[in-house]
């Protein structure tokens, strides 16, 4: 199987990056990304690409794929709308014909967020951005997670993020335990995005009980 990730920078990203690695049917890996990876392996190819709306120069890169695991993504605290739109719905969009014009066959799994039926503005951005994926690749599947464990030194790149994590860490296997179907780990998305792309799933959107459940 021959994959890309979108986003290997992040906590998230991270995680699914060392997933993929590990996996013995994983032939290849690509990352894209503004920024390298810092991680040297001989499956992996580390793309660094700073126009991620313009991803022509780099097609090559992105041919005969089976699988795009999407896990870049922002915060929308502060942002104004169009801001957030540009990072959320247009990137991912411009990674996504890209891909689907060589590989309509491929499976593409999304990271979006519990939440995203709601009215907020990030969550009407992310069900655009969902609606647009599902409608484009006939194998597109959104993952939904809540509150993510990082695993295995996965670190977030946001301030805020990182110090919740700090503080959250030592309790966190007990949240775990008190609220299995609320919470999962960027190991078990790693594990389940894999086993989407060997299987598919049994829905196309999925909430942190369904990903829990494909790992």
């Amino acid at each position: 199987m021959r994959v890309v990730v979108f986003g290997a920078t992040g906590m998230l990203g991270q995680g699914v990056l060392r997933e993929c690695l590990l996996a013995p049917d994983v032939e290849s890996v690509v990352t894209v990304g503004r920024t390298p990876t810092g991680v040297t392996h001989e499956k992996l190819r580390d793309v660094v690409h700073k126009d991620l709306l313009d991803l022509s120069p780099i097609a090559g890169e992105l041919a005969g794929l089976d699988a795009c695991f999407f896990c870049l993504g922002v915060s929308s605290t502060g942002m104004s709308e169009a801001d957030y739109r540009r990072i959320t719905y247009d990137v991912t969009m411009a990674a996504a014909r890209v891909l689907a014009a060589d590989s309509p066959d491929l499976t593409f799994v999304y990271v979006s967020g519990a939440g995203t039926d709601g009215k907020a503005m990030w969550a009407r951005v992310k069900k655009q951005t969902e609606d647009a994926l599902l409608e484009l690749f006939p194998k597109a599947y959104m993952f939904r997670p809540g509150f993510i464990q990082a695993k295995y030194g996965a670190t977030s790149r946001t301030r805020l993020y990182r110090v919740v994590y700090r503080f959250v860490a030592p309790i966190a296997p007990l949240l775990r335990r008190l609220f299995p179907h609320q919470i999962t780990t960027t190991e078990l998305i790693g594990l389940a995005m894999l086993n989407t792309a060997r299987h598919g799933a049994p829905k196309r959107v999925l909430d942190p009980r369904d990903i829990n459940s494909l790992a």
